[in-house]
């Protein structure tokens, strides 16, 4: 990335599905003392009805996703299973901070923890923690967007995850909503006005 021009800070917010990190995200964007922008997620998957190219994700093929991969153009990257990949462009982050904003991700722990290890002094990575193990369980069949199977799945997987979060710089637990916004924004603005 291009050492000469001003460049803002990068806040990582990670967590299981269900931890309420979108909430807490879109929460911090409507603030407007942080100067906050979100990074949008390339991805390989399909497209769904309800999600707009460029607004969500920016959607891409298998193959120019690898070819992007190829050239370097990623700050992070994953294939989560077979031809399935989710990344964090380079131009995203540069035409955020060409803004004059700070960057927010919403990502998945592997890349948040990535993205903190290649700018270790600019980036803020935020873990959000739910109460326990059942009360992500109980969260997730309230959406009602997923299977049984999709659901036990995504517990098993938070396990793993939980496991990361002593290697984030701080952690939000999330069992009153209110409180976790309030100390969400006290770390995100303590931060970026460090």
């Amino acid at each position: 990335m291009n050492d000469n021009k001003q460049e803002g800070k990068l806040i990582v917010f990670s967590a299981p599905s269900g931890s309420g990190k979108t909430t807490i995200v879109k929460h911090l964007l409507s603030l407007k003392d942080l100067n906050l922008e979100f990074s949008i997620s390339a991805t390989s998957r399909e497209k769904r009805d309800t999600e707009v190219d460029g607004k969500d994700y920016y959607f891409l093929s298998a193959k120019e996703f690898k070819t992007k991969i190829k050239n370097e153009a990623f700050l992070e990257w994953e294939e989560v299973y077979r031809d399935n990949f989710y990344g964090t462009l380079k131009t995203e982050v540069e035409r955020i901070w060409a803004k004059g904003k700070h960057v927010i991700f919403d990502i998945d722990v592997s890349g948040g923890l990535r993205i903190k290890r290649k700018f270790p002094e600019q980036t803020l990575a935020v873990f959000v923690k739910p109460p326990s193990i059942d009360a992500l369980k109980i969260r997730l069949k309230k959406r009602k967007t997923e299977s049984k199977d999709k659901i036990n799945m995504r517990v098993a997987k938070a396990s793993a995850e939980l496991a990361t979060a002593p290697q984030f710089d701080t952690i939000v637990l999330n069992d009153n909503l209110e409180k976790a916004l309030d100390e969400a924004h006290k770390k995100v603005s303590d931060f970026i006005n460090s």
